[in-house]
């Protein structure tokens, strides 16, 4: 959530930053309630004040015989004046809670307007595969492999579902235990958590309420704030610290979690979204950090970092994109996605998103940490995938696929999958 002190002391600054998001927003009315509703508060406190001091004197004036009538009578307008100016803090303070959850972040100084159309390379890692033979795609080689079963994970579950049988299977989980290996070894946190959550950690990581209707939900639903099923880690990954007060020593909390990811956005009959590329259940490792904002930037480069190195062991071919402001999520201030290639496709596919958020999943989840100076600050949240794995086996099956209709594993999958290659069954 974007802080109103800052639209408040520089409302030209934050429109020209919404900008970049090809969003204008008028903060004329948020800054006439901002405004109203200080003073109001001004205006109880010194009621109140008057309250207190008028009271304390009321025993003496009784004491003394003066006729208290009239001061009590006062007191009686005076509390009755201050429940009508809390009921108007009140509808302010709604007003400007409405209007701010629905603002995205801000974009970073370095990050350019527009949408995806402006989204840049910043580098290339590896070389593109060629073949001296005609390639196939990776539904192809899934099903020749007897990998994975679309028409059955149709059957049972409907479109943008399927079922990883056999060696397919195999490859699944050794990709999700090279993932957590990985992670463990550079002092990150393992968490096994919920699959189902309530309400408040969609709030705070930016996805309700205007996201609301993408998530599958499993009770009451948003209307009455209910259960819903994670659409990504981070969503339960950057609430383990809400409401909550760190010391800086603590600085850096990094965390990561496997967990199936559930989105309704699947479903798309484009080409370049077929087999497993999308759809409304995948597995996913997410990496989430709480930095100190004086070290955001380099938590961000670091985690960057360790998804490029989960695909540069993997041996695929990709690039990372700089994202422009209007293709960033909703809550992040700056993503740089990286994405492998996908020859049948001839385009790259995104299988992790590295993206800070800055203090404005912290504001919503009022997730600080204390100083050395005895100060209170908000923490700084990052995330990154480590990674999605319904991206990598496409790109894996389809960057090491031999003449034969084989697939060679990447060795650092070797000694889980027990083979070093997948031949036709």
């Amino acid at each position: 959530m974007l802080d109103i002190k800052l639209i408040r002391e520089n409302p030209q600054a934050v429109h020209d930053a919404l900008l970049k998001r090809n969003l204008d927003v008028d903060f004329t009315e948020l800054l006439t309630w901002d405004q109203e509703r200080r003073q109001a508060i001004a205006s109880v406190e010194a009621m109140k004040n008057e309250r207190n001091v008028t009271s304390k004197q009321i025993p003496a004036m009784k004491k003394s015989g003066q006729d208290v009538a009239p001061v009590v009578k006062h007191m009686r307008e005076l509390g009755d004046e201050i429940t009508v100016l809390e009921e108007k803090i009140r509808i302010a303070e709604e007003k400007i809670e409405y209007t701010l959850v629905r603002l995205p972040n801000l974009p970073a100084e370095d990050v350019v307007a527009g949408g995806k159309e402006n989204n840049t390379v910043d580098h290339v890692w590896g070389e593109k595969p060629s073949f001296d033979f005609t390639p196939k795609n990776h539904v192809e080689l899934c099903k020749d492999l007897k990998l994975i079963d679309y028409e059955r994970g149709v059957k049972v579950a409907g479109e943008g579902c399927w079922l990883y049988t056999g060696v397919g299977a195999q490859l699944e989980w050794a990709l999700l235990n090279f993932f957590i290996r990985e992670h463990i070894k550079d002092g990150y946190t393992f968490i096994l958590p919920p699959h189902m959550l309530g309400y408040q950690c969609g709030y705070v990581a930016g996805q309700f309420p205007k996201y609301v209707d993408e998530d599958y939900w499993i009770d009451g639903g948003p209307d009455e704030k209910g259960h819903f099923l994670l659409p990504t880690a981070e969503t339960v990954l950057v609430n383990l610290h809400r409401d909550e007060i760190l010391s800086e020593a603590e600085l850096p909390k990094k965390y990561f979690a496997y967990t199936p990811c559930f989105r309704r956005e699947a479903g798309s009959s484009r080409i370049e979204e077929r087999g497993m590329v999308r759809g409304h259940q995948f597995n996913k490792v997410e990496m989430v950090q709480y930095a100190h904002p004086d070290h955001s930037e380099e938590a961000f480069m670091e985690l960057r970092g360790k998804a490029e190195s989960l695909v540069q062991k993997l041996g695929l071919h990709y690039q990372v994109s700089r994202l422009a402001a209007d293709d960033c999520a909703f809550s992040m201030g700056k993503t740089h996605d990286i994405e492998v290639w996908i020859p049948s496709m001839g385009i790259y596919k995104e299988v992790s998103s590295a993206s800070n958020g800055y203090d404005y999943q912290a504001r919503r989840g009022n997730m600080r940490f204390r100083d050395s100076d005895g100060r209170i600050r908000l923490v700084h949240t990052l995330n990154a995938s480590g990674l999605a794995t319904s991206r990598v086996i496409p790109a894996i099956v389809e960057q090491y696929q031999q003449a034969d209709g084989s697939v060679v594993v990447p060795e650092v999958l070797r000694a889980d999958m027990g083979m070093d290659v997948i031949r036709p069954r």
